[in-house]
């Protein structure tokens, strides 16, 4: 009867045994909040220095803006095709031609009248009024097309610069999310050895701790790695200087409903720019066809002179033309003819790609917000839910330090899941926004 009764007590007092056990390594923890603060700081949160230029979405469009490579060549390619619509509507210079001499007698029976010899001319080419008109339509070509391309180069460089900015953000992130789950292995570790210390725990389970904490120590230093070249990257794509200490600040754009892809199919086929750029240039070889077979009508040129001789004067004027019998320009026409069909094979090629483009960025959209709203409102918060019941268990003697971090490894999982759902999502509203499916800064 005794041993019984003594084995029930131990039964009753053995939960009040445990939370004493809990108080007592709560205690020792209180006192050595300085190891734990020494431990996580050295970690810094973001790789970036105390001198760090705050940078919005719009401060860094605008610095893009201004300083980009390829807008600056895209505009300079504008302002040639400006020159050249200039000289295509140029006339042709005229020719002047003085000559000056002497004229000597020669000794035979009528000699000439020796003295001064002048002779002065002039010529005008002649503009055939078709091919005129045809080198100025090629011209006016040529700005379209340039502008439309600067349009698309613009929309590139805009789209290049929103997908380095959230990648940054996205980097940041990564970081802190790593740095807390530092934070949890580090309180783990430092209570895993408190209770080696007093004999409660075997050395294995500190073995596995210090093993986790390495792991999320790597973990950290891998983002931030990935932060530093993902600046590196922003830092090209808005032409920042490269002493510039870059901390891009910002959010993500809300999720928004995309309408039926097939109601902007049309849309961007229509007006997208490189569409248009590519229907700028197949009228422009078209007119730069005409103009080659324009130039098989002869060209004639006008000239009038006159001349002064010691015993006479005397002018004249014509008109000289030349013959097309040997060159027919057949190998330039050819040439023209082709180039009609390469811009036309352009055009469906480039109709292709904007189809191909449009369609996979509404499918990575809708499958992204489709897994980030499931993670958000399920999996995400099965994960926090297991991890306290995990550490709660873990406190309380129920579960071994395992249990905790496979728990906490979930948790991160599902949170880079989320995260990448998330950024994903946005990439692809990046994507649609450069395609001209959904207006910037559209809101649900």
């Amino acid at each position: 009867m005794f041993p019984a009764y003594v084995f029930w007590l131990a039964d009753c007092l053995r939960p009040y045994v445990t939370l004493c056990k809990f108080a007592f390594f709560s205690l020792i923890l209180s006192v050595q909040p300085a190891l734990a603060q020494t431990t996580v700081a050295s970690l810094p949160v973001a790789p970036v220095s105390e001198s760090s230029i705050p940078l919005s979405l719009v401060d860094a469009i605008a610095m893009a803006e201004r300083g980009n490579p390829r807008l600056q060549e895209a505009a300079a390619n504008a302002d040639r095709s400006a020159a050249a619509a200039k000289t295509a509507r140029a006339y042709t210079n005229p020719s002047l031609e003085v000559f000056q001499g002497r004229q000597y007698a020669r000794p035979i029976s009528t000699p000439g009248v020796p003295g001064l010899l002048q002779h002065y001319a002039a010529y005008q080419a002649i503009e055939v009024p078709s091919e005129r008109a045809a080198r100025q339509r090629v011209a006016v070509g040529g700005i379209s097309s340039s502008k439309f391309a600067q349009q698309g180069v613009t929309l590139s460089v805009v789209a290049d610069v929103k997908h380095a900015f959230y990648a940054a953000l996205r980097r940041r992130e990564e970081i802190g999310h790593a740095q807390e789950n530092l934070q949890l292995v580090e309180d783990l570790r430092r209570r895993v050895e408190l209770e080696v210390r007093v004999g409660e725990k075997g050395r294995l389970e500190l073995t596995r701790a210090e093993a986790e904490l390495a792991r999320a120590g790597f973990a950290v230093r891998s983002a931030q790695l990935e932060y530093a070249n993902a600046i590196a990257l922003l830092r090209v794509a808005i032409a920042a200087p490269a002493d510039a200490q870059l901390s891009p600040q910002g959010e993500l754009e809300p999720r928004i409903t995309l309408v039926p892809v097939a109601q902007v199919r049309e849309t961007v086929l229509q007006m997208h720019p490189a569409v248009r750029q590519s229907q700028a240039d197949i009228q422009t070889s078209k007119a730069s066809l005409d103009r080659e077979k324009a130039l098989r009508i002869p060209q004639p040129t006008a000239f009038a002179e006159y001349e002064n001789q010691p015993d006479l004067r005397f002018w004249r004027a014509g008109v000289t033309v030349p013959i097309p019998l040997w060159d027919r320009r057949r190998g330039q026409i050819g040439e023209a003819q082709a180039a009609v069909s390469r811009s036309n094979a352009l055009l469906a090629q480039r109709r292709l790609e904007l189809i191909s483009a449009l369609e996979r960025a509404y499918e990575q959209y809708q499958l992204a917000d489709q897994q980030a709203t499931s993670l958000e409102s399920g999996e995400l918060r099965a994960a926090e839910s297991a991890v306290e019941g995990a550490k709660a268990a873990y406190r309380f003697g129920e579960r071994g330090i395992v249990e905790v971090l496979d728990a906490q490894r979930v948790l991160q999982s599902v949170r880079g899941d989320l995260l990448a759902a998330q950024y994903a999502r946005q990439s692809a509203l990046v994507d649609l926004e450069e395609l001209g499916a959904v207006a910037p800064g559209t809101r649900p």
